[in-house]
């Protein structure tokens, strides 16, 4: 019903993706493959496409009215998708969720005041907390088994009075970690005891592979619920991150009422017409394409890191229990940093995420979208083994 294998041409399109490429990462050449920001090169489900037809064909694209049909899909998704039961009164809709954890900042915290993060992590955590003039506490995972855990023993240690709130990234990026219920619960716990406001930032809680179970953070620790703010959208599930939607979920209702003062103070409680109307549709119609989706992802998955380890021997791909995006550690290949990403960017003509920009623990990382049409995938990994091909010469 699906045809992934598709491309799509996305160049001059205004797609960050691709038109973008040669500002942030100095790559020119015309045949150059992004592999670096979390967006699908895949067309998007057929509800969205005929929801937005129908949109354009009336040609009135006045102000959108909130009669709660949004929110009523986002409701009935998590919980025929999570098992997770909301109540449409804890639903705060915001332009997308960086936008969406400023806001919560700005509600639940002021300028100097401590925000944990958990590196290497996603990196628009450290540029919206520090454009808030926050500060960063790092409490860096650790590595077992293939996959991160957190050290909250170390972390506690560290807490001070300015402590205020926790960026939580649940499934992780770039890991691709899925928490267990009860990583969540001690964390839950650690929140309790400092009082912490723990913000779980879920967007990534569709896109789960075989073999593994994303569990809500409000679903594992319904006892810190009063001190929970939840983020969730439909953009990067149905690859609709231009449609600039999100949601803060807060079940305490004084907390929900202070992060709704801000987004009223900031004009923010009128909505993207296009974007509402985009992913209701997708919560609505998108879930076969999803079913769909998941092997295929989970196809490019294994294949990209079958030949990223063989095309540079020593290099590890951390297991990938969500998201689209590879983790792969350089440190064993015997080559710097520098020349690692060199050899991506100069030889392979590929864009990928440095892994400093996650901060501590990034350093010998790179991040790689494999959200791609297998053509292009088989382009990027057939150019990366001839990026590596002298080095295997020399092992």
């Amino acid at each position: 019903m699906f045809d992934f294998d598709r491309v799509i041409e996305r160049r001059g399109t205004h797609a960050s993706k691709w038109d973008m490429m040669a500002q942030l990462s100095g790559i020119d050449a015309p045949d150059a493959i992004p592999m670096w920001v979390a967006d699908m090169d895949f067309a998007a489900p057929p509800g969205v496409t005929e929801a937005l037809a129908a949109e354009t064909k009336r040609a009135t694209h006045g102000y959108y009215a909130n009669t709660g049909s949004w929110t009523g899909a986002l409701v009935e998704w998590m919980a025929r998708r999570h098992g997770l039961k909301l109540d449409p009164n804890w639903v705060s809709p915001t332009p997308g969720i960086v936008s969406g954890l400023g806001l919560v900042l700005q509600a639940v915290s002021a300028p100097g005041d401590e925000v944990v993060v958990f590196p290497p992590a996603y990196h628009a955590f450290r540029r919206i907390i520090l454009a808030n003039e926050r500060r960063i506490l790092d409490a860096q995972l650790v590595e077992a088994n293939g996959r991160y855990v957190m050290d909250l023993d170390a972390l506690e240690k560290r807490l001070t009075a300015r402590t205020k709130v926790v960026f939580f990234c649940a499934p992780h990026n770039p890991g691709g970690t899925v928490w267990r219920s009860e990583e969540i619960r001690a964390l839950a716990a650690c929140c309790a005891r400092h009082d912490l406001i723990l913000v779980s930032d879920e967007i990534h809680c569709d896109l789960i592979f075989a073999g593994a179970r994303h569990t809500p953070t409000l679903t594992a620790a319904p006892e810190i619920a009063d001190r929970l703010i939840t983020c969730v959208a439909a953009t990067k599930t149905f690859n609709l991150a231009g449609a600039h939607v999100g949601a803060c979920i807060a079940t305490n209702r004084a907390l929900k009422q202070r992060l709704d003062q801000r987004i009223a103070a900031c004009g923010l409680a009128s909505y993207n017409r296009f974007g509402m109307i985009a992913t209701e549709a997708a919560w609505r119609t998108g879930e076969a394409w999803l079913d769909a989706l998941l092997p295929y992802l989970a196809a490019n998955r294994d294949l990209f890191h079958a030949r990223i380890e063989a095309a540079a021997p020593g290099a590890r791909a951390m297991q990938l229990d969500a998201t689209y995006l590879a983790w792969v550690n350089f440190s064993d290949t015997g080559l710097s940093p520098k020349d690692v990403a060199s050899r991506v960017k100069d030889r392979a003509r590929i864009f990928a995420s440095p892994g400093p920009q996650f901060g501590p623990g990034g350093d010998t990382w790179l991040r790689f979208n494999f959200a791609t049409p297998r053509p292009i995938l088989m382009e990027a990994l057939a150019r990366l083994d001839e990026a590596f091909q002298d080095a295997r010469a020399k092992r």
